[in-house]
């Protein structure tokens, strides 16, 4: 999908990636080093809160194996798997959990049938990680669940893409923050600001999203 605006990375549709598109844009996020800001932590770690996925199990069920491609310290991989799922967990980085050195973007084939992730944000990272997971799933007819920054729902850049591809449902959630490292004291005005949203996507999807409120209190 054309976007005219040179300054920031172009959302595309899932069938036009190509393997060299994607691996570049790994490279491109991190040309610079592991950090995309200088207030940002290095290579995106925030780390999710087991209450956000909880959460999301709670209104969700997957119907067979999960993979988790920025797996962290297994913050999200470990709920999953307590919840009886069995899951696939890798990462660009090597945090001590999951198979390491994988970069999600230059994957040709899926790990599982479903995707399950906090994928990095900065640079058109988080753009990336939505339509390549959209790409892989449709071999798979899996679903794809992204804990995403709400403000971005409404981001011009993004229109064309979720209309081409609506979510089947979006999960606002009314606690949620996603700690640099994981650890409050090294937080940003702006990240103890944030709100979260779980997007899901289905591909036997038909019709308008659908948006709900959902808690994480009962789940800490």
């Amino acid at each position: 999908m054309p976007f005219q605006r040179p300054s920031v990375p172009k959302l595309l549709h899932p069938r036009d990636i190509t393997l060299q598109q994607l691996v570049t844009q790994t490279a491109h996020a991190f040309r610079m080093g592991p950090q995309i800001h200088p207030r940002r932590a290095a290579y995106e770690f925030y780390p999710t809160p087991p209450e956000a996925t909880r959460a999301l199990l709670s209104a969700e069920s997957f119907d067979g194996d999960i993979w988790e491609p920025a797996c962290g310290e297994g913050h999200i991989s470990k709920v999953l798997t307590e919840a009886g799922y069995s899951v696939v967990s890798t990462d660009l980085i090597g945090y001590g959990y999951g198979t390491p050195n994988r970069d999600f973007l230059a994957e040709r084939k899926p790990l599982a049938k479903h995707i399950v992730t906090n994928p990095p944000y900065g640079r058109g990272l988080a753009d990336a990680f939505v339509s390549h997971a959209l790409k892989l799933t449709r071999e798979t007819g899996g679903t794809v669940a992204m804990l995403m920054n709400l403000a971005g729902l409404c981001h011009p850049i993004r229109h064309d893409f979720y209309i081409q591809n609506p979510p089947a449902v979006i999960y606002g959630l009314d606690e949620c923050t996603c700690w640099p490292y994981g650890n409050p004291r090294r937080t940003t005005t702006s990240i103890a600001k944030q709100r979260y949203c779980w997007i899901v996507w289905k591909h036997e999807h038909t019709g308008p999203t659908e948006f709900r409120w959902l808690s994480t209190r009962r789940f800490k």
